[in-house]
């Protein structure tokens, strides 16, 4: 090490002129005694040279030894003894921050290795930087060969590439394992950084299986029950003729047999939705869609909403354009659009607004249906799709609902790439729209809108 210690950046200037002034005083002592003051002045800075160039010899040989491992720094005095010492220091204090992150990393991967979960790393192309063991086991990814390559080459699936390119707009998807069969995987990415995505990739085949089972068990069960159900409400509505012809029969009598009907009728509605929302969660949508003009679509809704509202006189208005088209299954828009329809025309009082009003923007195409009824309190609308929510029971048994239809509106648009968006406030009505992406908007006659 070197022989002094000087603290200070001044301390260190200060120490160096004063040095450098006392070689050169030496030089010119030196000259001046052999009476070659010049001479002596050169002497004296070629020794000084000379040193320095030694000692930055040293320097540079104890650097390259010191990338390799790590070295004392030779011994030396004045400036040079404070570099040596100085680079010493940098470079111990490197080293004890570069074995912490060492330890941390190996701490990250070790925690990480131990998880059910696989955690994935990609840059903003896609391209994989680095996986746990459980994302190799779950999509067969291989290590270090699959690495810098994308995800979508070595995991060919159309729903995982729509998804790492749309990744921020979109929920986690489920796809199959591509190196087990029969097993189910949730993928959820997070971006982060410069477009850097952070995926998160869980087997959730047990959770599928459950998901399918409960789906059969409620078809099957809505299936077998409908056959009996009919014959009840056969029987009961003989039993009701009967009884209107019959001045015997008791009136107690008759308002039973009306309310088994109407409980019966309700029964059916309940299992047809059911059976509905079943075959929509278990089929895939048609790869065909076909062309659905929306504005005799949404007018047929608008006459059967008219005779829902019967006496109540309701103030019904359609806003859409004739030559609208959206592609998709018609009977499904059909369902979607009048649950929501007649929702409106159930929770608005007589004499109240509906409007259905369709438009089109950047973001694609938008169909709300908006009313000034009884209004929702906004802590309720993010369970609204939820199966049998029901925000007031006893509101939603004297309208006759039966808990199923905004999931299944839910459900329906999602087989045509859409969502749903509710605003509502109590007593101010309600507002629900419908987006659907550009892609499935078709406008006919454009030279004609032009």
């Amino acid at each position: 090490m070197a022989h002094i210690t000087l603290t200070g950046t001044t301390s260190i200037r200060s120490w160096f002129t004063g040095r450098i002034l006392s070689v050169f005083a030496a030089g010119l002592f030196a000259g001046w005694l052999a009476d070659q003051i010049f001479l002596g002045l050169f002497i004296a800075t070629l020794i000084y040279l000379i040193w320095s160039h030694r000692q930055l010899h040293r320097l540079i040989g104890w650097l390259d030894e010191a990338s390799r491992k790590e070295l004392d720094p030779p011994e030396s005095s004045g400036i040079w003894g404070e570099v040596f010492d100085g680079i010493y220091r940098i470079q111990r204090r490197h080293n004890r921050s570069k074995q912490r992150l060492a330890n941390v990393i190996e701490r990250i991967q070790e925690s990480t290795a131990a998880l059910n979960d696989g955690i994935i790393m990609a840059d903003q192309n896609g391209c994989l930087e680095w996986w746990n063991r459980a994302a190799g086991e779950l999509l067969g990814l291989q290590m270090p060969d699959d690495q810098g390559q994308p995800l979508t080459n070595l995991v060919r699936n159309p729903k995982l590439a729509s998804y790492m390119e749309h990744s921020p707009d979109k929920d986690p998807i489920k796809i199959e394992s591509p190196a087990h069969d029969n097993r189910q995987l949730q993928i959820a990415i997070t971006v982060y950084g410069q477009g850097n995505r952070l995926l998160l990739v869980r087997d959730v085949s047990r959770l599928h299986q459950l998901e399918t089972m409960r789906t059969d068990f409620v078809a099957n069960v809505s299936h077998e029950l409908r056959t009996p159900l009919t014959v009840i409400s056969g029987y009961l509505e003989t039993l009701i003729d009967g009884a209107e012809h019959n001045p015997d029969i008791p009136p107690a009598f008759n308002r039973a047999l009306n309310q088994m009907q109407e409980q019966a009728s309700r029964m059916q509605r309940l299992i047809e939705d059911l059976l509905l929302l079943s075959r929509l969660e278990a089929t895939e949508p048609e790869r065909k869609s076909q062309s659905v003009a929306l504005k005799p679509l949404l007018k047929g809704i608008m006459d059967d909403a008219k005779a829902l509202s019967g006496e109540n006189q309701h103030q019904l208005q359609l806003e859409c354009g004739d030559d609208i088209s959206l592609t998709g299954d018609a009977m499904e828009l059909r369902s979607a659009f009048s649950n929501l329809t007649y929702n409106a025309i159930r929770y608005t009082p007589a004499g109240g607004k509906v409007l259905l009003k369709w438009w089109q923007d950047q973001e694609g195409g938008h169909l709300m249906i908006q009313d000034n009824g009884v209004g929702i309190d906004p802590v309720h609308i993010p369970r609204l799709t939820e199966r049998f929510y029901r925000v007031d029971k006893s509101r939603s048994n004297a309208t006759g609902g039966t808990g199923l239809g905004l999931a299944i509106v839910k459900h329906v648009l999602l087989r045509h790439e859409g969502r749903i968006s509710i605003s509502s406030h109590p007593g101010k009505g309600s507002r629900f729209i419908c987006h659907f992406p550009s892609s499935r908007v078709i406008i006919k006659n454009l030279s004609h809108n032009h």
